[in-house]
């Protein structure tokens, strides 16, 4: 506990004592005047408290470290716990509720009656569904919404909202404390959560709405559907880009909260994306979703905090992570979301490797990100020896002779460095064990039809029971017809399109597709429409909940056996083609991570494609994108090309997670000193990370490059020191001032000059934070 927090609780505890008198003198003229028609029931950790009334509604959100408003809007109570009937499209609310030895019992208006158990603990409240009566026709439980009057921040992956000015200064947020509880509403049954761009301005004065716009205004995705530089195309400050739905705000730009957990013990179909509008040109699909046995929304759990927004991070979340046993992976011996652990990758162009682990340590990095090996498919033939158990193959090109990922890996790790590779996540690309030639009877399906007739081995006249949904393309991502196909047996078989008439056939069929083996099929047969990835080097099946479960722990057994510390997951949103939104996320990850642990490794460091909700816990960075559509150094801009810099940098600072530069910065013959003294700057001041672009020949052609690692070691040991106090970090936000941060001579800590033409200006005394 820092000093801070200390005085935090000493303050409390001294109004504690005088608002208790003042509550019981109350309590004590209620009852006797009879006036309380409404009890309500009052709740605290040191720095939240909530009211709780006689219909099972928060009433009352409170910061308990100062006098404020109530952060509970008066014409917007929250439920404690809605039920949802999937079938109707009907929620049910609380309209009574009795409180009774730290539990609730809330009923509602259909009969349904839910315990929730209410736990007051030091930081947050544990709220915990024990038991429901009466559940027919509910199929889902939303924590929430949980209304709020704050308007600045939306945190809408892990479910917050931030209140950041120098006046307020105070966050209110949740997180799910199981896999099945997940960010969003029970309505939108896809579960792929919130995309495209909505109206929110975090700033009303500064960046006022156009009179054509109001709050909560949604739009597409920009550019053709398929670039993922061309999303990005919204500069203005008041579109906010989304990478969920746990948090969401109303016509005013007020922000609410929820979470759900559903009833996934049968199958159900699906419309996914629903509710969301991604991108103009890819139409939703329907998908019949897996069961999942034993997966029940009985002992969903949140945890639901308030804290001043300083502390929120480290006091707070940390508290709950680490209380509730949720996903703690570390790097370099710190929790991944602590500032102080964030800095830069490696990431390799030009195949050649002699010198690249020289420049991490004098740089005083620690990952190297070999992305000129290409995409790393995950493949369960190789058991995770990605070279051969006799490591056979020698990627890695050194003068003194090829390596296999697991020589180049301990070579490495004699200086402390650990290495990565570029992977397409849950992909089961064509040639790999569970794609083909014998296709997996695990991979995700959509639908299951039947053959209404044999079918010989040549036989492109192929009859179905079932058209429905038959004529849709095989993923809403992309639309790539290349993918469209159906498995019989152990055959895969392209086609597109579906008879309008009786007898249905499938249309444009092409046998035998990615090189399975055309076979003889009987009437009866199972006809299952696959669910697939995207077209280009992403092309794959998707598997299902429990392949993917294998595939998790395939990337942990490549750890072990290859040496592998470093994931960064490009496809990371097939992840949510099986149609289980989150709830697939935390199991891919947990599959990983339980298994590296049995095999006594590391926690895996990874970035990937996207962030959401599910992925949150576990990982370390975003390091997507890069170039001028993330940061330019030259102009000092988030995204001089696009909105992308602007619109990951807003998600991620909201959401308590790392903000990120992409892949960026190559070190050229170009290159100066000031132009990373810049880029250091910025990435402290904001709290972000980069994947540095070396190339070995670009590198040794730059005539400052000493100088260069040398400014990245000083920024990066001072940020690792948390040697920047807050008010520096702001000065550091700005793109107009210029910086050198040199190292003490013989002592502790730095000093930081403001650079005026070249010349030493005003200047700071930085030192290491007491832990």
């Amino acid at each position: 506990m820092n000093l801070k927090e200390q005085k935090l609780i000493i303050l409390i505890k001294v109004r504690n004592i005088m608002k208790k008198h003042v509550l019981s003198c109350a309590l004590l003229a209620c009852m006797l005047g009879s006036c309380c028609s409404d009890s309500v029931q009052s709740f605290d950790t040191d720095y939240f408290r909530i009211d709780i009334n006689s219909k099972g509604y928060i009433v009352g959100m409170w910061n308990r470290t100062k006098e404020s408003r109530n952060f509970s809007p008066e014409d917007q109570p929250s439920p404690l716990l809605a039920l949802y009937n999937s079938q109707l499209k009907r929620y049910y609310y609380p309209e009574k509720a009795h409180y009774r030895n730290g539990k609730y019992r809330l009923e509602y208006e259909n009969g349904s009656v839910a315990t929730v158990r209410l736990e007051e603990k030091a930081r947050y409240f544990k709220l915990t569904l024990e038991n429901l009566e009466n559940r027919e026709g509910i199929d889902g439980v939303q924590w929430g919404n949980y209304y709020t009057n704050i308007n600045n921040l939306l945190g809408e992956m892990i479910g917050v909202a931030r209140d950041t000015s120098a006046a307020v200064g105070y966050a209110i947020g949740a997180l799910a404390l199981n896999d099945n509880t997940i960010g969003g509403e029970s309505r939108f049954t896809s579960e792929t959560g919130a995309a495209g761009y909505i109206v929110h301005t975090p700033d009303p004065v500064r960046h006022p709405l156009p009179v054509t716009l109001h709050e909560g205004q949604q739009f597409t995705l920009g550019g053709d559907g398929i670039s993922d530089v061309a999303f990005y195309n919204r500069k203005e400050p008041y579109f906010r880009m989304l990478y969920g739905s746990t948090a969401g705000v109303d016509c005013n730009g007020r922000i609410n909260i929820r979470y759900h957990s559903r009833d996934r013990r049968k199958p159900n179909l699906i419309y996914s994306p629903e509710g969301v509008p991604i991108q103009q040109n890819n139409e939703p699909n329907h998908l019949m979703r897996q069961a999942v046995p034993g997966v029940d929304y009985i002992g969903s759990s949140i945890a639901f905090w308030g804290s001043p927004d300083s502390i929120a991070l480290m006091g707070v979340i940390q508290n709950i992570v680490k209380e509730e046993g949720l996903p703690y992976p570390t790097f370099q011996g710190k929790w991944v979301k602590d500032p102080t652990a964030f800095m830069p990758d490696l990431l390799t162009y030009g195949g050649l490797y002699d010198s690249i682990p020289s420049y991490a340590k004098q740089m005083g990095l620690k990952v190297i990100s070999a992305y000129d090996q290409g995409f790393l498919n995950p493949d369960r033939a190789n058991g995770g020896y990605v070279d051969g158990k006799e490591e056979q193959r020698k990627p890695f090109h050194l003068s003194s002779g090829d390596m296999s990922h697991r020589e180049f890996a301990d070579w490495l790790a004699k200086d402390g460095l650990i290495f990565g590779r570029t992977t397409i996540t849950n992909s089961m690309s064509p040639g790999t064990k569970d794609c083909s030639p014998i296709p997996s009877d695990s991979a995700c399906i959509q639908h299951r039809r039947h053959l209404t007739a044999d079918l010989t081995a040549s036989d492109t006249l192929i009859y179905i029971d079932d058209p429905t949904y038959m004529n849709e393309i095989a993923c809403w991502e992309g639309h790539c017809k290349e993918l469209n196909m159906v498995k019989i047996g152990k055959e895969l078989i392209h086609y597109l399109g579906v008879s309008d008439t009786k007898p249905y056939r499938l249309l444009n069929v092409t046998r035998g597709y990615w090189n399975t083996q055309p076979s003889v099929h009987k009437k009866g047969d199972n006809v299952d429409k696959m669910q697939v990835t995207v077209g280009w080097a992403y092309q794959g099946l998707v598997p299902n909940l429990e392949l993917q479960d294998e595939l998790g722990k395939l990337y942990a057994d490549m750890a072990a056996n290859s040496g592998i510390g470093y994931y960064d997951l490009d496809g990371q949103e097939f992840l949510f083609h099986s149609g289980f939104g989150s709830y697939s996320v935390k199991r891919f990850f947990r599959s990983m991570f339980e298994r590296a642990k049995e095999l006594g490794i590391p926690d895996i460091r990874f970035t990937g494609a996207t962030l959401s909700e599910g992925s949150w816990h576990y990982q370390s960075i975003w390091n997507v994108g890069g170039g001028q559509n993330m940061y330019d150094a030259d102009k000092r801009l988030w995204g001089s090309t696009t909105s992308q810099g602007k619109d990951l940098r807003d998600v991620t600072y909201a959401n308590f997670f790392p903000s990120s530069f992409g892949g960026n910065f190559p070190i050229t013959a170009t290159s100066t000193v000031e132009q990373y003294e810049h880029i250091e700057a910025t990435a402290v001041g904001y709290g972000a990370t980069y994947s540095l672009k070396v190339g070995q020949k670009d590198v040794e052609s730059c005539p400052q490059k000493y100088a260069i690692f040398n400014v990245i070691k000083t920024w990066e040991e001072a940020r690792r020191a948390d040697a920047f106090p807050t008010h520096i970090k702001k000065l550091l936000q700005n793109p107009d001032l210029s910086w050198r941060l040199e190292k003490k001579v013989g002592k502790d800590g730095w000093t930081l000059y403001q650079m005026e033409n070249g010349q030493k200006g005003r200047s700071f005394d930085l030192y290491p934070k007491q832990q």
